[in-house]
């Protein structure tokens, strides 16, 4: 981590594909804020259940307690005069109204940290993340590893056919993909259904 500002907030932004370990780096940053005896809170999206309710967990099973919201405004409710820290998980989920909380966050002299997806599955920003990481003071891209090739993977390819942005899972819809691999999904994809459709 670079050198921190004093006497005022700022915003962190971590930020990668499925399985870069966004969530983990979140919890390792929020853990030693606790260590340093700083007010910390911590929320998710509600619709984000996968692993637990009011935990956010990573992939690996790392969690931390976490409250569970709907609404970016929200995160306001719980902040106290003794919160130094927020962090914010998988905040592509949120709209765009997060950037304006974080901002808020930031003003008031706290550090904002958030992760989340920057590219949904078909490698377009996500969300209110382009915003995000444009107004933070630090942006942290973390890289998988493609599960075709080995590579550093950027990109989450979805394994089913569904076409919704937000799907929530893990193992069984997505997995890391380099920049070839996941071209070469989608192109063989195409194909299938061409073929399919021929049919």
């Amino acid at each position: 981590m670079q050198l921190q500002p004093r006497d005022t907030g700022w915003i962190e932004v971590v930020c990668g594909p499925m399985f870069s370990g966004k969530t983990e780096e979140l919890i390792r940053r929020l853990r030693r804020a606790l260590i340093a005896q700083q007010g910390v809170v911590c929320v998710k999206p509600a619709k984000d259940d996968r692993y637990a309710v009011e935990s956010i967990v990573s992939h690996q099973g790392i969690s931390l307690e976490s409250s569970p919201i709907v609404r970016p405004q929200e995160i306001l409710a719980h902040i106290t005069d003794a919160t130094d820290v927020v962090g914010i998980d998988e905040v592509q989920f949120f709209d765009e109204s997060v950037v304006d909380v974080a901002e808020h966050l930031a003003h008031s002299g706290i550090r904002v940290i958030c992760a989340g997806l920057d590219q949904d599955y078909r490698g377009l920003p996500f969300g209110p993340m382009p915003h995000l990481m444009a107004v933070a003071e630090y942006v942290t891209k973390a890289l998988a590893i493609c599960m075709v090739c080995g590579n550093p993977a950027g990109r989450s390819y979805r394994v089913t056919e569904a076409e919704a942005q937000v799907l929530i899972g893990a193992q069984d819809h997505y997995e890391p993909r380099c920049r070839r691999c996941y071209r070469a999904g989608l192109e063989a994809r195409a194909k299938q259904t061409k073929i399919h459709h021929m049919d």
